[in-house]
């Protein structure tokens, strides 16, 4: 333990605890815009400086670790010039259009001017000659950059994918991929995590609410909105609830007022998810256990920030990923097939859209791959945050809204489905099903909880010994059938590896692109609580051992579905609307050494 004095009073720290640090866990507010907590400090913004007794300069408090006895000091008259000086050179090298920029009012920037009580500033705002682009996911505004290389952080310490970096040098320098490629050029999985640390408006979702707005005020379209698990825990958020309050009655609620023509569940699709992988997973391990041929370990494809990973970096490993779509994208196949007929509208009318945690499912609608009769499942999707901003610019008071539930047949949907929303769940939900219909018995755990894979480790691994299955599977008998799940890419890399060259010890593997899952997804409200997570999952459980069903294979409208369409799971009808596959796709490094 270190001690020091900090404004004139005596603390106690942890060795190699920086300045910064110190002082948040004691609370004293010291501002700074390139700090990641627990992942990265560059030291970059200077925002952070204090004075330090006997030091030269002022120092970056953000770098710079407490010693034995130093005095510091984070409020002097000197430090407050010098911090307002630093703020007023920022403001000279960024686009200032606050009023029309979609991070107003909810800026790091803005916030902290407001702090240092920075009314103008003395120098010129200069002409920007940074590159911006606007990709199929994810806008990248360069002129409002400023340099705080939280983006690079998170792109490389977090999630492993290394395509930003600080190119060239001085004046000169940008935040952006080698030679200032397009995301789309480059291996970027799209997963939004660089917009969520993002202090300003350099980085957002690209914007679809008025593709949106549009077709809800054309009359010759019929409108169709889907939401996904993880909305219903976080959009409160963006109405003043705590976070991971359960909003969901209140949600479907909004949606009808904006207009939609019918309101449908992506959980109905996640409890179609179990049934068709579960099959599928089922048929590959009695193939591997029978004849030596299956593809194991099966993973999960729910993830298509994950699945352009895997296209980028294991692309002669694609066998093992599930063939099953995303739920959201089978529910917009349903729609625009099985639906549109049922209702008598021309699917060519039909516009279906997303409500989504993830950035990434904006860039999955537009896969080739995925397209029913020449044209696109799905039209278009709304992150939370841009929900939450259509919602407002139509003047719906979502507090005072009275709970509605979702229409069906399309909107019905167990437990299971709602805990696809976080690292594990799928696999939990998956697990529910399968078990049972191996052994005629319920999942042996309590409350149908498998907590091995619950919470937020990188890496969470279980075992499940099968004894005395039904006749059906008796080739499973005394089998254990091993799983893991991780979430985060760099985390995933690990379990790939293992793939890669053999050795992997699974036969089913859950991975999600977003550290912690689709809760962290990068379209979520951005948090200032660090417990955010947490409740976030927490809620998700709640909505899920509130229902009267908790499995999907007993979801009555699931079932139907089958009888009057699809037949039976992974039947050739199933395969054409509700799987795809998956393509080789070329890395970066290799198309610059091209």
């Amino acid at each position: 333990m270190i001690n020091c004095t900090v404004n004139n009073k005596p603390i106690l720290v942890e060795k190699d605890t920086t300045i910064l640090e110190a002082c948040r866990k004691n609370g004293i507010y010291i501002p700074s815009l390139c700090n990641l907590d627990k992942v990265c400090n560059f030291g970059t913004c200077r925002m952070c400086v204090v004075e330090v007794e006997k030091a030269k300069t002022l120092q970056a408090a953000c770098v710079t670790a407490v010693q034995e006895g130093m005095v510091i000091k984070t409020n002097t008259l000197k430090v407050q010039q010098m911090r307002k000086v630093l703020y007023e050179l920022l403001l000279s090298d960024h686009k200032q259009q606050c009023l029309s920029c979609s991070r107003n009012l909810n800026c790091e920037l803005q916030a902290l001017g407001k702090t240092l009580g920075i009314k103008e500033s003395r120098f010129n705002n200069s002409e920007s000659h940074r590159k911006s682009e606007i990709s199929v996911s994810i806008t990248r505004d360069m002129d409002k950059c400023i340099l705080c290389r939280r983006c690079i952080s998170v792109c490389n310490e977090i999630q492993g994918v290394g395509i930003l970096h600080a190119q060239n040098r001085g004046y000169d320098t940008v935040i952006s991929a080698a030679n200032e490629f397009d995301l789309a050029q480059t291996d970027c999985i799209y997963c939004g995590q660089c917009t969520m640390v993002c202090p300003v408006g350099a980085l957002m979702e690209t914007d679809a609410t008025e593709s949106v707005r549009q077709a809800l005020n054309d009359p010759n379209i019929y409108t169709v909105v889907q939401v996904a698990p993880a909305i219903r825990v976080a959009i409160g958020e963006e109405f003043g609830y705590p976070a991971g309050t359960p909003v969901t009655g209140k949600l479907f609620s909004a949606l009808r007022d904006l207009g939609f023509d019918d309101i449908f569940d992506t959980n109905f699709a996640a409890d179609l998810t179990v049934i068709e992988e579960g099959t599928e997973f089922l048929g590959r391990i009695k193939n591997a256990l029978t004849m030596g041929q299956g593809q194991l370990p099966m993973i999960t494809s729910c993830s298509p920030g994950w699945i352009k990973y895997c296209e980028h970096n294991y692309p002669h490993h694609l066998e093992h990923l599930s063939t099953c779509r995303s739920p959201h994208m089978m529910l917009g196949s349903l729609a625009k097939s099985y639906y549109a007929k049922k209702i008598g509208v021309d699917s060519k009318n039909m516009f279906v859209v997303s409500v989504m945690p993830c950035t990434a499912k904006k860039f999955e609608i537009t896969r080739p791959e995925m397209a029913i009769d020449d044209h696109q499942s799905v039209d278009a999707v709304l992150t939370t945050r841009e929900l939450a901003s259509l919602i407002k610019s139509a003047g719906i008071d979502f507090t005072m809204l009275s709970d509605s539930n979702p229409d069906n047949p399309l909107g019905f949907s167990s437990g299971a489905a709602d805990i696809f929303g976080v690292t594990g769940g799928v696999m939990e939900a998956a697990l529910r099903t399968a078990y049972e219909l191996i052994t005629g018995r319920e999942l042996p755990f309590e409350h149908l909880r498998l907590e091995q894979i619950e919470g937020f480790d990188p890496i969470k691994e279980a075992a499940i010994t099968i004894t005395d299955p039904l006749p059906a599977f008796s080739f499973l008998d005394q089998q254990t059938l091993r799983i893991a799940v991780a979430s985060g890419a760099k985390n995933a890399e690990v379990l790939m590896r293992q793939v890669a060259d053999g050795t992997s010890p699974y036969h089913f593997i859950e991975i999600m692109g977003c550290p912690g899952g689709c809760i962290n997804g990068g379209g979520q409200p951005r948090s200032k609580d660090p417990l955010a997570a947490q409740k976030r999952l927490e809620g998700l459980f709640a909505e899920d051992s509130g229902k009267g069903i908790r499995k999907s294979h007993e979801n009555a409208f699931v079932n139907e579905l089958y009888e009057a369409f699809l037949m039976h799971p992974n039947s050739h009808i199933a395969h054409e609307y509700l799987h795809t596959h998956y393509i080789s796709r070329g890395k970066f490094n290799e198309f610059l050494e091209d």
